[in-house]
C-alpha cells in the first residue's frame, strides 16, 4: 500500500460537482409564488390599505355611489386627525355599518351652522368642496367638540346623514382615511 506524501494530501482539494440545484418546477414555482402574493395581499389589507366601495351619494361630488377607493387603516397611528380629512368610521347607532365623510371640527373646536353656512371657531369655513347645488340650509346650533371626538359633514349636505343628526363621531369609531380611489378609471387619483 501506498502512501501519498503529507504535501500531496494538503494541496488535493474534493472534488465538487458543478451541477446546479433546481429550485423548482412547474406547479411548485407557481403554487409557491401564489401563496407569498396572497400573503402579502392580506397583510397590505388587514393592516395597511383596505379597498372599498362607496355606497350612497353622500360624498358628492368628490366620491360617487359605487366608486372603489383605497382605505389607509394605518395612517392614524402615525399622524392625528386632521380638519378636512375623509374619514371612515362604523355608523355610531350601528357598528355594523360603515360611514364615509370629511372632517370639519376636531376635539375643542366651535362648531355652528347658520342657513347651511358652518362656522368653525367663529370663522366662517371656506368649502370648495360643497358645489351650490348640493349644499342646503339647514341649522346647527353651536357646539364644542368634545375630546376624542370629531364633527363631520358629508359633501353633498342635503343628501347626507352626518354629525348635525348622530352628533360628533367618537376616534374609537375610526378605522381609516381615504386616500385613492382607483375605479371608473376617469376618478383615479388621490382623494381630496
Amino acid at each position: 500500500m501506498e502512501m501519498g506524501t503529507p504535501a500531496a494530501k494538503a494541496t488535493a482539494e474534493p472534488a465538487i460537482s458543478t451541477a446546479r440545484f433546481r429550485t423548482g418546477t412547474g406547479i411548485g414555482v407557481w403554487l409557491r409564488d401564489l401563496i407569498i402574493s396572497l400573503a402579502i395581499s392580506a397583510f397590505i389589507i388587514i393592516f395597511l390599505y383596505q379597498p372599498v366601495k362607496v355606497e350612497g351619494t353622500s360624498m358628492m361630488p368628490m366620491l360617487e355611489d359605487q366608486e372603489r377607493i383605497f382605505v389607509n387603516k394605518f395612517v392614524y397611528r402615525l399622524e392625528s386627525i386632521q380638519r378636512d380629512d375623509i374619514i371612515v368610521f362604523r355608523y355610531p347607532r350601528d357598528p355594523s355599518k360603515s360611514y364615509i365623510k370629511r372632517v370639519i371640527g376636531v376635539a375643542g373646536d366651535r362648531i355652528r351652522i347658520d342657513g347651511g353656512q358652518v362656522y368653525v371657531n367663529g370663522e366662517v369655513l371656506d368649502e370648495e368642496y360643497v358645489p351650490a347645488e348640493y349644499s342646503d340650509a339647514r341649522s346647527y346650533p353651536e357646539i364644542v367638540v368634545p375630546p376624542h371626538f370629531y364633527f363631520v359633514l358629508g359633501d353633498h349636505r342635503s343628501m347626507s346623514q352626518d354629525s348635525r343628526d348622530f352628533g360628533p363621531v367618537s376616534q374609537n369609531l375610526i378605522y381609516g382615511k381615504a386616500v385613492f380611489g382607483y375605479w371608473p378609471m376617469d376618478k383615479l387619483g388621490r382623494v381630496r
